[in-house]
């Protein structure tokens, strides 16, 4: 897998440097109507806003993560995480090494992918860190994506089929204008606010289950926007279609109709330099 420069998405993105996180919410009613995310297609590397993005398969259809070995730092990370989990922290791992590998021009099997003390990944070349390079990588029991900027990133997928249990522990989350702003329109809505809120505060490298998305402010959904000047977008991403192309979940929504296994939302969020 290579970066491939013209292998770009274009999204609309507006960024109000004045409005903090601490800000209020105004609803949009118009961004919970009408989403229309774009579709990204898998086991490509696209280019956004300065961040590189690839989102891929887990297994089994066109655009699946490729295989490659883990190093022995990496397999010994693996091996002290339950099955479940290694099977996704492995693929993830993998795709993120391939996406340091085509941005670096290294050899794959020279790049390590190994957590911090927070849980957030970081890269390795030859066993030396890569200050410059910042990653985030996420998964699904049907998909997995990987980001790779020169500043904070943060990467995250959240299936459609998670909307219900999203509205159900908003308030945990989301302001009441938030949750306004979501509304109770396509299931788009409530998965791409997720996302958008877990991808913002991974790229702030605090936790999503605490305090920290309450400091998110989500100010539209399409186009994303949110506080503190960060810069997100957002797009439809197929799980498992028979066909294995990368357009059926925008379809199915164009057309009304119920979400595939695995169709989720994917945010990338790019935040200012602490």
């Amino acid at each position: 897998m290579t970066v491939d420069a013209a292998g770009t998405v274009d999204a609309a993105v507006t960024v109000d440097p004045a409005v903090t996180g601490d800000a209020a919410v105004a609803p949009d009613t118009a961004g919970a109507v009408d989403l229309g995310f774009p579709a990204l297609a898998p086991g490509r590397v696209h280019h956004w806003g300065g961040a590189f993005l690839v989102v891929a398969r887990r297994s089994g259809l066109p655009g699946s993560v490729p295989w490659l070995p883990l190093s022995p730092a990496e397999r010994c990370v693996a091996g002290a995480l339950p099955a479940w989990r290694r099977a996704e922290w492995t693929a993830g791992r993998r795709l993120a090494k391939h996406l340091v590998a085509g941005y670096t021009g290294a050899a794959v099997d020279a790049v390590e992918v190994l957590p911090r003390a927070d849980g957030s990944p970081y890269a390795l070349l030859g066993g030396r860190p890569l200050p410059a390079v910042h990653l985030s990588i996420s998964h699904t029991a049907h998909q997995v994506a990987a980001a790779l900027a020169p500043g904070p990133v943060g990467v995250d997928l959240c299936e459609t089929v998670a909307a219900d249990t999203v509205r159900r522990i908003g308030d945990h989350a989301f302001s009441p204008a938030e949750l306004e702003l979501i509304g109770t329109g396509p299931q788009e809505g409530p998965a791409a606010a997720w996302a958008l809120k877990e991808a913002a505060v991974k790229a702030d490298r605090t936790g999503v289950f605490g305090a920290a998305p309450r400091h998110v402010a989500l100010l539209g959904l399409h186009p994303p926007r949110l506080g503190g000047g960060r810069r997100a977008a957002a797009w439809h991403t197929a799980g498992a279609d028979a066909d294995g192309e990368a357009g059926g979940a925008a379809a199915r929504a164009d057309a009304g109709a119920a979400p595939a296994p695995g169709d989720a939302v994917l945010a990338l969020v790019l935040a200012p330099a602490p």
